[in-house]
């Protein structure tokens, strides 16, 4: 039987994504991918480690779960979070978060092959009904206002394939070094994030001062703090506990609900998803129902 904590976790992190994506869209920023990914790390790290001193130290842990967990920090944030930004930027939130379609058929596969985590024949089906979901939503046209990115579809569409692997590949990193240790998610989510931030650190010295900045400050930073508080810190906190309850292959499907979450808020980009946006989410919630049951 599932565990339905990990359920939860894994829909709970999918919605704090979604709503995160929505934000990031909204920043008026003038960095590129990498140093954004870089101050959101750094910020959610600030949210974290005062959680860690409150839970206390992590007590004596194998060398191989910590290096695995490094290498998922900087292979699915450093890498995957870098070209997720730029993927957003040119695609939309919903367009984006649908390369996720993906993410359950190919994670699920590699998690049978390398970790032996073969789900059952039922939700093989939730996993492919979820899939072909968000493969509807990716069908539809692009947001209203999108018109004058038509140029960039092209590297919007390879940057969100290469944010898709590298997700993936983190995720699966993480899943195994979750099934050697008993570390928090909160502790496996830190350690994730460190090894991003300190893979992106020389691109602080490459921030623009204060005076290069745009203006207004004042709406920047509740986005900023906001984003990162719900999508990097409570999102990979929710995606370590849904790895540690899940196998990778059933985790992965459910966290891929985001896109079919983002139909509802699509409207605010000037998105209509229309019947076929309708008919996704129905899907999408039976292949949750098929996973979990």
């Amino acid at each position: 039987m599932v565990e339905l904590n990990g359920v939860a976790a894994a829909l709970g992190a999918a919605l704090c994504w979604t709503l995160a994506s929505a934000l990031w869209r909204q920043l008026p920023t003038s960095l590129g991918p990498a140093k954004l990914n870089l101050l959101k790390n750094l910020v959610a790290l600030g949210f974290q480690l005062p959680a860690l001193l409150v839970l206390g130290v992590m007590g004596p842990v194998a060398a191989g779960p910590v290096l695995l967990f490094l290498l998922s920090g900087v292979l699915g944030i450093a890498l995957g979070d870098s070209f997720y930004f730029a993927a957003l930027r040119r695609l939309g939130t919903r367009r984006t978060l649908t390369f996720d379609a993906g993410g359950p058929a190919v994670t699920a596969a590699a998690g049978a092959v390398l970790l032996a985590e073969v789900p059952a024949p039922r939700q093989w089906l939730g996993i492919g009904l979820i899939s072909l979901a968000v493969l509807l939503v990716a069908r539809q046209k692009p947001a209203e206002g999108q018109g004058g990115l038509e140029s960039q579809q092209g590297l919007g569409l390879a940057c969100a394939l290469a944010a898709l692997l590298c997700g993936g590949g983190g995720a699966l990193l993480a899943r195994a070094a979750l099934r050697d240790t008993l570390l928090s998610p909160l502790h496996s989510a830190t350690i994730r994030l460190g090894a991003a931030a300190l893979v992106l650190l020389p691109l602080l010295w490459r921030m623009p001062h204060s005076s290069q900045r745009p203006r207004p400050r004042r709406r920047r930073w509740p986005l900023l703090l906001v984003a990162t508080l719900l999508g990097t810190s409570a999102g990979i906190v929710l995606q370590q506990l849904a790895l540690d309850r899940l196998n990778g292959g059933l985790a992965v499907a459910l966290l891929a609900t985001a896109p079919v979450m983002a139909v509802p808020l699509a409207p605010l980009e000037g998105d209509r998803p229309g019947l076929l946006g309708i008919t996704a989410a129905g899907l999408a919630l039976a292949g949750v129902a098929l996973v979990a049951r």
